[in-house]
């Protein structure tokens, strides 16, 4: 798997991770008493958080990624909803697929 690839995965995976922090474990700690939500929630958002750190370095260093670009992504890391467009930024730099052709044996 390329580092571009592993990248966009954890993007998802973090981005995703923050949601559920901000839109189920916090409601729930604080409109249902329940502050173990996020207490568990919040300590796996940190840990895909310090993942998704480490793989912007990685990526960055083995893909076209500007120092802009990558202040880009990590900004987008804070913001709620930001995995989405980092995440179309990434399709951009990824090669598109290349097909084989099937060769015809020469008569």
């Amino acid at each position: 798997m390329s580092d571009l690839k592993k990248f966009r995965l954890i993007n998802k995976i973090e981005g995703y991770s923050f949601l559920i922090l901000l839109f189920i474990a916090m409601p729930l700690k604080y409109m249902f008493g329940f502050p173990l939500a996020t207490k568990i929630a919040g300590m796996v958002h940190g840990a895909l958080f310090m993942f998704f750190i480490y793989q912007l370095i990685e990526a960055s260093k083995s893909t076209p990624f500007s120092k802009k670009e990558s202040l880009i992504f990590f900004i987008a890391s804070l913001v709620p909803f930001g995995t989405l467009y980092t995440d179309k930024l990434c399709q951009k730099k990824e090669p598109l697929p290349v097909k084989k052709v099937r060769e015809f044996p020469k008569p």
